[in-house]
């Protein structure tokens, strides 16, 4: 299995059009979920006070990455996390809504960014200028820093989303759409967070 590292190293080397303090790394979680929020997060890091082991968040362990989760929040110029919400996911679609909690967070930096590094092959339309990185959570680390941010809100989420209806399993599946997400689906039916405009959850409604 190919680690993060070595698919970065596959790639050319990232050169960053930008020379300055106040570069914002960029990324989302939540695409692909069947319910819930797109989560977001933009990350200043501090070049004064590094933060060791800074990869994309899904090549760490939960508890790694909650651990990093407190460094960052800790150690950087500036961080936000921001989302969107299932019902703008169902009116505007995915890549519309990622673009919007990518935006929002953005917005929320405190100082504000100069420059923006965005994880994937698109800029969210952001009045700053940037690049759009594939693969870039493994590839900077200030774009590894807010993959870790979002993905540990978002898993926070699904947590709580957990505790209020245990049926469905989302502490476990994070509300992607296993095998054990779609049988709860067709047994329980669609919770009010569960997107509309997603084709499993779709096809649940139409059958009441």
């Amino acid at each position: 299995m190919t680690s993060a590292r070595g698919k970065a190293a596959e790639l050319p080397p990232l050169v960053v059009n930008y020379r300055g303090e106040r570069l914002a790394g960029v990324d989302e979680v939540g695409r692909g979920p069947l319910v819930g929020a797109v989560v977001a997060a933009a990350v200043i890091l501090d070049p004064a006070r590094p933060i060791e082991g800074l990869t994309d968040s899904k090549a760490l362990s939960a508890r790694r990455r909650e651990a990093l989760d407190v460094e960052i929040r800790e150690r950087a110029l500036a961080f936000a996390v921001a989302e969107a919400s299932p019902a703008e996911v169902d009116a505007l679609n995915i890549y519309h809504a990622t673009h919007l909690a990518m935006r929002r967070a953005i917005d929320a930096l405190n100082p504000v960014a100069e420059y923006l590094l965005v994880d994937g092959n698109r800029l969210p339309g952001h009045h700053l200028p940037g690049q759009a990185v594939v693969k870039g959570a493994a590839r900077h680390p200030a774009i590894a820093a807010a993959s870790i941010l979002a993905k540990v809100a978002r898993d926070a989420q699904m947590r709580a989303l957990d505790a209020r209806h245990p049926d469905y399993g989302f502490a476990r599946h994070k509300g992607y759409p296993t095998r054990e997400h779609l049988a709860a689906l067709e047994r329980l039916g669609a919770l009010p967070e569960h997107r509309r405009s997603f084709a499993p959850v779709k096809r649940q409604l139409a059958l009441f």
